[in-house]
């Protein structure tokens, strides 16, 4: 599957309110969300036979961890 294709399906899964009324934005970016961390985890190695899929591992789990609010974002 293509990231536009994954993209295209979680635009078409929100659902936008017409008028800013409280969690608009909360609904609006959990499918958003949801749409990363599948992009993400599609490009986490199986397994980390190396330094650099270990590397890589460690970081798609914590941009996860970002975009989820359990981790501040770097230089914050």
């Amino acid at each position: 599957m293509k990231f536009t294709d994954l993209l295209h399906a979680a635009i078409q899964r929100s659902e936008i309110p017409l008028r800013f009324e409280p969690g608009a934005e909360e609904a609006v970016a959990k499918p958003v969300i949801e749409l990363l961390e599948t992009w993400l985890e599609a490009h986490r190695p199986a397994q980390s036979s190396s330094p650099f899929e270990a590397g890589q591992a460690a970081l798609i789990a914590q941009l996860i961890d970002e975009m989820r609010g359990e981790r501040d974002l770097p230089g914050e």
